[in-house]
């Protein structure tokens, strides 16, 4: 059994290096006073379990009765053939309505669910930065008029993605990257649990929580995978991963003068990898130290992240990113390509 599975939090007491955002969270529930919410913050760190943990405190047994969650990249990346097929849509769905039409009248029929021993229920969507521009206008017209049987609730990695008239309406609550002594305390716990603490030396446990960069469920991934290897693990091999690859290969077609060829890889990490524009920005940043170390490309980089945490669309910023750093530090190689 994966550990992040085996080691979820069931009560808000277990959530780590999330202090402040757990004491508003259990102060909702234990008053019942529960505004519209807003959670961002990156990957890994604690904001599905968070909301699950709340769930349980607010409602007791009848949590997921009074819970309804969708996730954004489900409803729109899989389209009608995810909704046809899902279960819990499939008796809602008509195949000659739009996409957003049928999201919009599934959203309704869960919203006028009436809750279970409650005054409202949560509706709650994952991954809220997919939600189209169409959805949100819809969604804030369902907030308006369910908002006394319905709380609802958004999960997002990038805030900007959420249209104003959403924020608005919504507390929001930031969850932190986890900070690389939280992370390796919470190791060392699971670690003597699995009495497995010999397996692992501690330069490794320092090395993994770095690695992990503020994503617990990142370090606990890579935390099982060194202690089931017997000590033998490269985590150079490990924390490798596909993303990386490709985001190598976008500066190396900047390199080469391929500026068409560097967008779609950098577009491609977004919609076929599920990556946000900073996530992008971060593993550019990776390569970018470790193979080019070009003052120009850090300065740019800190520029396009800067503008992601203030502009709502990341392609237009992540396309001049591309074109900024061909003008800096590729000029020679790549102005022909311009």
């Amino acid at each position: 059994m994966l550990w992040i599975e085996k080691y979820r939090p069931k009560n808000c007491s277990e959530i780590v290096g999330q202090e402040q955002v757990i004491r508003h969270l259990a102060s909702f529930a234990d008053s019942g006073n529960v505004p519209h919410l807003l959670f961002t913050g990156p990957h890994g760190t604690g904001k599905s379990a968070s909301l699950e943990c709340f769930a349980r405190r607010l409602y007791g047994d009848s949590w997921e009765e009074n819970t309804s969650i969708f996730n954004a990249v489900e409803l729109f990346s899989r389209g009608k053939s995810y909704l046809e097929s899902e279960e819990r849509f499939a008796h809602l769905f008509r195949k000659d309505q739009s996409l957003i039409t049928n999201v919009k009248q599934i959203i309704k029929w869960y919203a006028a669910l009436r809750p279970l021993d409650a005054e409202f229920k949560l509706m709650v969507f994952e991954d809220a930065q997919e939600l189209t521009f169409e959805a949100q206008q819809a969604l804030r017209r369902i907030m308006e008029r369910y908002s006394a049987t319905c709380r609802f609730i958004f999960l997002t990695t990038n805030q900007s993605a959420i249209i104003p008239a959403i924020t608005s309406r919504c507390l929001p609550l930031f969850f932190l990257p986890i900070e690389t002594e939280t992370i390796r305390s919470c190791m060392e716990t699971i670690l003597a649990r699995e009495e497995a603490t010999g397996r692992i030396a501690p330069d490794d446990l320092d090395l993994i929580a770095h690695a992990a960069g503020g994503d617990l469920r990142k370090a606990l991934l890579y935390l099982q995978v060194a202690a089931e290897s017997g000590g033998e693990f490269d985590l150079v091999a490990i924390s490798g991963s596909e993303t990386g690859a490709v985001t190598a290969s976008a500066f190396e077609a900047l390199r080469n003068g391929n500026y068409e060829a560097a967008r779609k890889i950098v577009e491609s990490l977004m919609i076929d990898y599920g990556l946000t524009g900073r996530e992008v920005i971060r593993g550019l940043a990776r390569v970018a130290k470790r193979e080019y170390n070009h003052p120009r490309i850090a300065i740019e980089l800190a520029r396009a992240d800067y503008a992601l945490g203030r502009a709502a669309n990341e392609f237009v910023q992540m396309d001049a990113l591309i074109a900024d750093i061909v003008r800096e530090a590729f000029r020679e190689e790549s102005s022909a390509a311009l």
